[in-house]
């Protein structure tokens, strides 16, 4: 059943494919910074180019979790979303701070944009991730906040399920710990030791439960299989994902100047990391055999299978590779840690938003279950297109990583400036494989447009 207020997930999904391309245009322009130092200097410095980079990424995936919310959380709950209008208000308040912000990265310097934004009466910009002006900060938290109520008392007042509910303590996790980012000692240990409570606790932690429960609602209209053995499966997983993932903090405090048994813990719980990937990678492929369900939304199940992939390649398998404290002394702060970076966060949270928008989006356009078969047929080139380019965006950071620190850590300490000269082949062909991921990109959206022959009805097998 199709609920009414479920359409103001529409224009979160839009702008996040949006503030997407806008990510993605960025990460072109800082991999030709890598090999052309002066590229697009003085107008858009690396540093500039790094923040609008990542600050989209963080804002676009949190743009898709809420057009994810709004979308699911009345059909999980059975009844109409608390109110419409606070959604619709949100979503503007946030797409004009984010769209502020980007601007001031963009048009002054960032001491300037500290300036008059009043970072000085309550100071916490300036730390990697964090950029965010105090003004805007608090503006997130305000939106996330309106954000949370209105998905809370939907689901407080309607049917409570296992993904609504899960769902919901990772939205409330997320709002809990950034309130982090406002916390700015001056000792820099302790400093550091906070600020991984945001960025950890987010990505490897309760991030982690938005995406199981959205992967979980996605597989339940996609297949077909009874709600009890999914809720299981998301069960286990999210136990998992929170025993090893809090205590598995402990991987970034190794060299920071914390107490020596954050290499034991971290090291142990790190290792064990993988496991909540694995198991959802399981967890994917189980349900889609069982499917009881032919969806006629083949793309959807596509990306489903991708997110559970290349989720567990990223952020299990190439995380394990540099989690180990014997082997982060040698490999932190180099490529390695990149390539883990860029696998793990396409994987597991811009697949999984991408995987509910192409499900939500032909039934908030009119258009049914699914798209055409040739919007699908366009849709499915752009999956692979850009899991390929990722996948080679990792391999050749991780030759770049390797060679780094080979050359930097072991053989005669060579000069950093002398080292990025000599793996500067890698760069260059990570940068072609961008190229590849945005073409990629762009047949994402054209597949929206793309008309053709309706795709059958939902056929059950059982």
């Amino acid at each position: 059943m199709q609920y009414q207020s479920q359409a103001v997930a529409k224009p979160y999904f839009i702008a996040a494919i949006a503030l997407f391309v806008v990510q993605i245009i960025f990460g072109l322009i800082m991999g030709l910074q890598y090999v052309i130092g002066d590229f697009l200097f003085p107008e858009i410095p690396f540093n500039v180019a790094r923040m609008v980079h990542t600050n989209t990424l963080i804002i676009w995936i949190l743009f898709g979790f809420m057009g994810a919310s709004y979308f699911l959380v009345p059909e999980e709950a059975e009844r109409e979303l608390e109110n419409p209008k606070l959604a619709i208000i949100t979503f503007w308040v946030f797409l004009i701070a984010a769209g502020l912000t980007v601007i001031g990265y963009l048009a002054v310097p960032y001491a300037t944009l500290a300036k008059i934004t009043g970072n000085s009466l309550l100071p916490t910009m300036g730390r990697e991730f964090l950029e965010q002006p105090t003004i805007t900060k608090i503006g997130i938290v305000l939106v996330v906040l309106s954000f949370i109520y209105n998905v809370g008392m939907t689901v407080l007042k309607g049917r409570k399920t296992v993904v609504s509910v899960v769902l919901l303590t990772g939205l409330v996790g997320l709002a809990v710990f950034f309130l982090f980012a406002f916390y700015n000692p001056d000792n820099l240990i302790l400093d550091k030791y906070y600020w991984w409570w945001v960025v950890h606790l987010w990505v490897e932690g309760v991030w982690e439960l938005i995406l199981g429960s959205i992967l979980a609602f996605v597989l339940i209209k996609t297949t077909g299989v009874d709600r009890e053995i999914i809720d299981k499966w998301l069960y286990v997983i999210i136990a998992m994902a929170l025993i090893t993932g809090i205590v598995g903090t402990g991987h970034h405090y190794y060299w920071i100047g914390t107490p020596a048994y954050w290499q034991w813990w971290g090291s142990i719980f790190s290792a064990l990391e993988p496991l909540p990937f694995f198991f959802m990678t399981i967890f994917a492929f189980t349900m889609i055999n069982k499917r009881r369900r032919n969806h006629p939304n083949k793309a959807v199940t596509l990306w489903a299978m991708g997110t559970a992939v290349l989720a567990f390649l990223g952020a299990g398998v190439w995380g394990f590779l540099h989690t180990l404290a014997p082997v982060n002394y040698y490999t932190h702060g180099t490529q390695i840690t990149a390539a883990h970076g860029h696998m793990a966060f396409f994987g597991a949270y811009a697949m999984i938003v991408i995987t509910i928008i192409s499900y939500a989006m032909p039934i908030l356009r009119g258009r049914g279950p699914a798209n055409s078969n040739l919007s699908q047929v366009v849709e499915m080139w752009s999956f692979w297109l850009m899991s390929v380019a990722m996948v080679f965006i990792t391999l050749f950071l991780t030759g770049a990583g390797i060679l780094q620190v080979w050359l930097q850590r072991f053989d005669g300490a060579q000069p950093f400036m002398i080292v990025q000269d000599k793996i500067a082949i890698f760069y260059w062909m990570r940068e072609a494989a961008g190229v590849v991921f945005l073409i990629g990109l762009i047949l994402y959206i054209i597949s929206f447009f793309v008309t053709g022959e309706d795709a059958p009805e939902a056929v059950e097998t059982q």
